[in-house]
């Protein structure tokens, strides 16, 4: 999607600094209809963006496989060109698979319609021969290319593709039907704005929108319960906590950009959820230049928050999390089995301790650490903070807690896909400074849970780990955890891992 020019975005600081109504508290309760929805959408849905890319990559696999095919049927294993014919053809088909790229030939309207785009896709298809051709034409070399197996070639490969599309678009239609390929969205703001955006959204051709409900703070005189069908499911607090139920990928903000204060404050409130947040501009007076909006249909966007660690990333972030998962498990295995030893001689009770924490949009998960603590005086709820020379914490506690090995059971937590290696430390879900709940001690806290919580992180490695004995200091972790979620790329995971294991020597605050 495009961005849009940084003058015309909403800067984080700008909505986490409103003077404004504080975010922070969980709602206490969504209405039944409101939860009877939510509970409709709690299943993951494929991303249309992931389908598209998996197609590329079986295209590409499909034309080079085809194409080395004929060329060992037809010429034979050995040949004066073998080393060069396998780069022709995986060069024509990565050059087809851009070709088809540009031409939007992969979008989801298109993958629908493949017989409206088979003029497309063998124009696509022609034109990646003709460039060959030419290329051998210039090159002096058409004459040691078999004209036979070219031609063979062409055909098989477009049976093979358009074929492939015959089958995508059967499947992507009965995803789209059983609500497995779509993008989630919900309307934040009612009324004859909200209708106009519905209707616009709605006229869009192969739509892969499923409008969810609204949201809004309005009394039913200016908000009216059913807009354009769609039921007005709470307020705009509730939606925080729908929005935790169900699996929601985009929230579309219908207010006119010029009401910048109510935009504000409800962007105060949402943006700690990890979604796409777009402010709707079909209706707006003010126009910015074309590449400032992103769009669904022909329906104009600005975009205000993208979800981090999406799609791609998601993989990327996943596949590193099971590699080095695996790498630490087989690496400290030694350590973890002396350490679990250890653990048994010293005092009584199990060897792990299991603890409920917040993990990805709030959602409770069970992480695992060695115990530390005498099982009598364990306190999974964490209201109490452990200090210096606790009397809770056993001997052999007192050494895995400051060298940090009582976390290493955390990589299996990464390995199941609770934590992730890298990621904002999760926190117990009663964790208190000074009587206060850390959500009432920093505004917009749960932005934390925009990401998975990881066994180590940004704000770990930069000297805020141990005791959170002050209010500043639970902020300035939160703060590290938020500039690590807004600036995440797999070479700052790298790097956050590999300095790890060096700033774990400062035990200053660990015990």
């Amino acid at each position: 999607m495009n961005e849009i020019d940084p003058a015309h975005r909403f800067s984080m600081d700008a909505v986490r600094k409103f003077d404004g109504p504080a975010e922070g508290q969980v709602p206490s309760g969504i209405n039944d209809v409101a939860r009877q929805v939510a509970s409709q959408y709690r299943r993951d849905t494929m991303s249309p963006i992931m389908v598209s890319g998996v197609l590329r990559m079986v295209e590409f696999a499909m034309l080079f496989l085809s194409g080395l095919g004929l060329y060992f049927y037809l010429v034979g294993f050995f040949n004066y060109l073998a080393w060069q014919y396998p780069l022709t053809v995986a060069a024509a088909s990565f050059l087809t698979v851009v070709l088809l790229d540009v031409t939007d030939s992969y979008q989801i309207a298109a993958l629908m319609r493949p017989v409206a785009n088979f003029g497309r896709v063998l124009l696509v298809w022609a034109g990646t021969f003709a460039l060959m051709a030419l290329t051998a034409f210039a090159m002096k070399a058409s004459q040691d290319y078999s004209r036979l197996l070219f031609g063979t070639w062409f055909v098989v490969g477009f049976v093979l593709v358009f074929g492939l599309r015959l089958v995508m678009s059967k499947l992507i239609r009965r995803w789209a039907r059983d609500g497995r390929i779509e993008r989630r969205a919900v309307i934040v703001g009612g009324g004859k704005s909200a209708e106009m955006l519905i209707r616009s959204v709605e006229k869009q051709p192969y739509n892969d929108i499923r409008i969810c409900g609204i949201f809004d703070d309005r009394g039913d005189k200016r908000s009216p319960r059913i807009v354009a069908g769609y039921p007005k499911l709470g307020t705009i607090s509730e939606l925080i906590e729908f929005a935790r139920i169900a699996r929601i990928d985009m929230l579309i903000v219908s207010l006119p950009l010029t009401a910048e204060s109510r935009v504000l404050q409800l962007l105060k409130k949402l943006w700690v959820l990890p979604v796409d947040i777009r402010l709707s501009a079909h209706s707006n007076a003010l126009q910015f230049r074309p590449r400032a909006y992103s769009y669904i249909g022909s329906v104009p966007m600005l975009d205000i928050f993208d979800k981090p660690i999406n799609d791609w990333d998601s993989v990327a972030k996943r596949s590193f999390d099971i590699v080095f998962s695996l790498v630490g498990i087989i690496l400290f295995s030694p350590v973890m089995l002396a350490t679990a030893i250890a653990i048994k001689l010293d005092s009584k009770g199990p060897v792990l301790f299991k603890q409920k924490r917040h993990g990805f949009n709030n959602e409770i998960i069970e992480v695992y650490k060695f115990r530390s603590m005498y099982t009598d005086k364990s306190d999974p709820t964490a209201k109490q903070t452990v200090t210096k020379n606790d009397p809770r914490v056993t001997r052999v506690g007192r050494f895995i807690r400051k060298t940090s090995i009582d976390e290493l059971p955390q990589f299996f937590n990464s390995l199941l896909g609770s934590l992730s290696l890298v990621g904002p430390r999760p926190h117990a879900i009663a964790a208190q400074s000074h009587n206060l709940l850390y959500n009432e001690v920093v505004d917009g806290y749960f932005a934390r849970h925009k990401v998975k919580p990881g066994v180590t992180g940004w704000a770990q490695i930069n000297g805020w780990r141990g005791e959170m004995d002050t209010n500043e200091k639970i902020r300035m972790r939160t703060e590290y955890d938020l500039y690590y979620i807004e600036n995440w790329s797999m070479l700052f995971d790298l790097r956050i891992l590999f300095l790890t294991p060096v700033r774990l020597l400062n035990t200053e605050n660990a015990y």
